[in-house]
């Protein structure tokens, strides 16, 4: 008669279990590891040796960013011939990118995205003056925003998908912003060809906070082409009109009948030109839509009709700048040859609205301690033949 030990089996099975989990998980692990490269980019005026981190997913997309402003430098995507090339706007040279960026091609912004009217704020019945680096106002966090700072990175080892994270803590009173604020971006380049983007931000006082992204992208592939021809449909029934200094006058006007209606995809050049005293004060497309629906969904989707390039963003966010690369003015060389001239590149900032601080109506950009700022944004790329 055979006794059969039981316990011996789930024993055994559940080492084998573990083992093959395990097995995977440091699969995944030197994957990821493999997936992520890590070298010398530049050395800046002062000395600062900066970094650049190479991401590749499993169909030969990549991802290029350096410690220095979070930047996105380089990002491929296929075109409906399998060709990848590089989709978004920068330097040739890494000290443009040190010596102000004018642009902020690529760069992680904060501590607030877009502009803040007068370049001041009440909070907490306190009045806070930040830096003045847009004519009256404030723009993307001020002359050394998030943008020049250095940013620690490290990959995340145990992620699915090779993944980087990025922390900077901005001091009290940095740029005339209260509170130090400790953020944390996390970017992560997917097998379906998607560079997911998550913000958390945390604070010791009370402040306001709105990160986004400031890529800008030409699916083209050649920097040289105006993205006029690119096909653009943005899910929103309203934008916010601007004053002459770009500031939102507080009305939220409907989008129908107007050159703003992107609900129904229509080329960028369509309506850019026309007699309109919004698109006049902003050289172009330079607004925040108010986007439909709530949560993380789709809501802009781009397409280049020669290439075949697709790029869907989705987002958390309650708004997205439209940005139609009005004050590109030909100053600095493309990575393809050539200047990055007037329209040679859009942004799509996934954000709050601007000026909110001095908005009431508008939805609240306020952090306090105890809270956590958590947004998401995803910008994901196919291809339609």
């Amino acid at each position: 008669m055979k006794i059969i030990n039981y316990n011996l089996i789930i024993v055994g099975l559940l080492c084998i279990f573990g083992c093959n989990k395990k097995e995977t998980t440091n699969q995944v692990q030197k994957e990821n590891m493999a997936n992520i490269q890590v070298s010398d980019y530049a050395v800046t005026a002062k000395g600062d040796s900066i970094k650049k981190y190479t991401l590749t997913n499993k169909n030969g997309m990549t991802l290029e960013v350096i410690n220095f402003g979070g930047i996105i430098t380089s990002l491929t995507a296929p075109d409906k011939n399998g060709k990848y090339e590089d989709i978004v706007l920068g330097f040739t040279k890494p000290e443009d990118y040190f010596n102000g960026n004018p642009y902020y091609f690529g760069a992680l912004i904060g501590r607030y995205g877009n502009r803040i009217a007068n370049a001041k704020f009440t909070l907490e019945g306190k009045t806070y003056d930040i830096d003045k680096n847009d004519g009256p106002n404030s723009l993307h966090g001020g002359k050394e925003g998030f943008h020049t700072k250095f940013w620690n990175i490290e990959s995340i080892k145990d992620a699915k998908f090779p993944t980087l994270k990025l922390t900077y803590t901005s001091a009290d009173g940095e740029e005339g912003y209260p509170g130090k604020l400790s953020t944390t971006v996390l970017y992560t380049l997917t097998d379906d060809n998607a560079l997911e983007i998550s913000y958390e931000a945390t604070t010791d006082k009370a402040t306001v906070v709105n990160l986004t992204q400031h890529s800008y992208f030409n699916l083209s592939g050649n920097f040289t082409k105006t993205i006029t021809d690119h096909e653009l449909q943005i899910n929103a029934d309203k934008f916010l009109p601007v004053n002459e200094t770009l500031i939102p006058t507080g009305e939220q006007k409907a989008v129908k009948g107007s050159p703003f209606d992107f609900t129904v995809s229509k080329p960028i050049g369509k309506d850019i030109n026309s007699d309109d005293d919004q698109l006049k004060k902003g050289k172009g497309y330079d607004h925040n839509w108010i986007l439909n629906g709530t949560g993380m969904r789709s809501i802009a989707k781009v397409y280049h009709p020669e290439s075949g390039r697709v790029m869907e963003v989705l987002t958390d966010e309650p708004g997205v700048q439209f940005y139609s690369g009005n004050f590109l003015d030909g100053k600095f060389d493309t990575k393809t040859g050539g200047k990055n001239e007037f329209r040679t590149g859009f942004c799509l900032e996934t954000q709050h609205f601007p000026d909110s601080p001095n908005q009431s109506s508008f939805p609240s950009t306020e952090l306090k301690p105890g809270q956590k700022y958590q947004t998401k944004t995803i910008y994901k790329f196919s291809v339609k033949k």
